[in-house]
């Protein structure tokens, strides 16, 4: 009988393998199959069709098409678009250092912000200067992208910028040099008045933890009683910064995040490799649905490690790990290799990215989720982002500030000329951390735009007039037409009164432009915190120790 059962073992073991080797036969069949189709296809093309093709734009968009079918993040970067993807890792490139847009009313592009201490900045360009020439090239009637192309360039190289200032008229020419930019990921941190620390950390770039570790360090010197990790609207970068930071936190030796794919030579274990910093310091850290990537692997493994309340609204959901692979030609391949898991064992991917028509909105539904714990045994979920232990809603922005700030088709631009021709008139403003519109000075605003003849869609009217369709088309609208007529009365647009019910919100949209007119990113992020619903709830968290180790399921810490 034994010798029977190990037979019977051998040979299962056997089928086994005659069908993986059937399987890995089929599959490498196909691929030589649909190869040779498409390299047939393009020949005929190439050789019998009426218009003589562009080798670069059909099989280009054949790639681009292969690659759409897989997940949003594989992309192929041709020897051209290098630098794009080097920026991507390293948050570096040359140019002058401004953010550029375009202003829809005259048609042209602008400097809407240089960063501090860049070329632009140096050369004295201001916010709504617009761009009129590169050397002896006509930047006029082109778009950003155009224009962005011609401003970046090697480090060390000279140009001829001509702009006009739209407050004086005046025309200048201006010798810039360009320079490497180095965005900062580390924009603003300080103590606040709560004496709370705060650190915004908008991206992880390459050494990125070195800019965290040294702000925690100046500010815990100086005795803050706890930190606010900033995390929203970080959309990742690289997974060995998302350690470093957790690792300043908790102690060394842990497993922070495992990749995991179909070569094993990529499965990846990441843990912590030095002493933290501080492991009792209440963290907080803030969150959106904008924060994502390498930023859920700092929030997430926080959070499962019971070192920080996760505060604000459920974020992304990526849960996949990129890497590059080199290709012929000088280009390269970002491709998604593997998934990532957080120290609880989930992976929080939330999108089903392998969706049979390839379109990535197909979210995985919270029922299907599966529960991990925490360290001290919290429940946590996989498959839907980091949820956060406190969930406060920001201010949203109102409709009407969002058409004000945004340069579309029809835009008067109102907005952009008021900033400009008040930064004009006030060659200093009060520091950001007390810095607002008076109402005098909003009551003026509120003027330009009545006059200006300023319009947007308004949301409610969009309902009723598809209200008022379905109703006819349903046989209701002629019982109801009173009723229809009174309240499309009630909802007709007034701007005068939109803009005095969204006056607190559109203030803080003017503030925070003009203060980085004044004081730069830093300056800008430190106004944005005045009123801000999630970072007033941290600082109260921090201040309520008992509060805080409860929600992560401990004990208040001995000092």
């Amino acid at each position: 009988m034994k010798t029977r059962h190990i037979l019977l073992c051998l040979l299962a073991a056997l089928a086994t393998n005659v069908a993986v080797a059937q399987t890995d036969s089929d599959h490498n069949f196909e691929v030589k199959k649909q190869l040779d189709v498409f390299n047939s296809i393009y020949k005929n093309l190439d050789l019998m069709y009426v218009d003589t093709l562009d080798a670069k734009e059909v099989i280009g968009t054949g790639i681009k098409a292969m690659l759409r079918s897989l997940d949003p993040y594989t992309e192929y970067y041709p020897e051209e678009k290098m630098e794009d993807l080097k920026e991507i890792y390293t948050g570096k490139f040359a140019g002058i250092g401004a953010i550029i847009r375009y202003n829809s009313k005259i048609k042209r592009v602008v400097i809407d912000e240089p960063y501090q201490g860049m070329p632009a900045d140096k050369a004295g360009l201001k916010k709504g200067d617009i761009i009129l020439a590169i050397d002896d090239s006509s930047m006029i009637d082109k778009n950003v992208s155009y224009v962005s192309s011609r401003l970046r360039g090697d480090p060390g190289t000279s140009f001829i910028l001509k702009v006009e200032r739209p407050t004086t008229g005046k025309k200048m020419k201006i010798k810039i040099t360009r320079q490497t930019v180095q965005t900062p990921s580390v924009p603003y941190y300080g103590i606040q008045a709560s004496g709370v620390g705060y650190i915004n950390l908008r991206q992880f770039t390459e050494d990125c933890s070195k800019e965290v570790r040294k702000a925690f360090i100046e500010m815990k010197e100086k005795g803050i009683k706890g930190l606010v990790l900033d995390l929203r609207n970080n959309g990742g970068g690289s997974e060995a910064e998302a350690v470093h930071i957790v690792n300043m936190f908790v102690p060394k030796d842990l497993l922070i995040v495992s990749n995991r794919g179909k070569l094993k030579r990529s499965n990846i274990d990441y843990k912590t490799k030095v002493e933290p910093i501080d492991t009792v310091m209440p963290v907080v850290v803030l969150v959106n649905d904008d924060t994502a990537s390498a930023s859920e692997i700092t929030s997430g493994a926080l959070q499962d490690l019971d070192r920080a309340v996760i505060l604000g609204m459920r974020t992304y959901g990526k849960g996949l790990v990129q890497i590059s692979v080199d290709l012929p030609y000088n280009g390269s391949l970002k491709l998604t290799s593997d998934k990532y898991y957080i120290p609880s064992g989930r992976c929080i991917q939330a999108i089903n990215y392998r969706h049979a028509q390839g379109g990535y909105t197909e979210h995985i539904p919270d029922s299907l989720t599966k529960v991990f714990h925490t360290a001290h045994g919290r429940e946590v979920r996989d498959g839907g982002g980091i949820m956060p232990d406190v969930v406060v809603e920001p201010d949203s922005l109102p409709n009407i500030g969002y058409y004000l700030a945004t340069s579309g088709a029809d835009s008067t631009e109102v907005l952009l000329d008021y900033e400009v021709d008040y930064i004009a008139r006030h060659p200093s403003i009060a520091k950001p951390s007390e810095y607002e519109i008076s109402d005098s000075e909003y009551e003026e605003f509120k003027q330009r735009v009545i006059d200006s003849g300023f319009t947007y869609d308004h949301e409610t009217e969009k309902y009723l007039k598809n209200l008022v369709k379905l109703a006819k088309f349903e046989g209701y609208y002629d019982d109801a037409k009173e009723d229809f007529d009174n309240l499309e009365k009630k909802l007709r647009h007034n701007i005068a009164k939109d803009l005095d019910y969204n006056k607190s919100q559109i203030k803080k949209i003017l503030a925070n432009d003009i203060v980085a007119a004044y004081y730069y990113q830093a300056g800008a992020i430190e106004n944005s915190l005045r009123g801000d619903k999630q970072m007033e709830e941290a600082v109260r968290i921090i201040n309520n120790p008992e509060e805080y180790w409860k929600i992560l399921g401990r004990n208040v810490p001995k000092q």
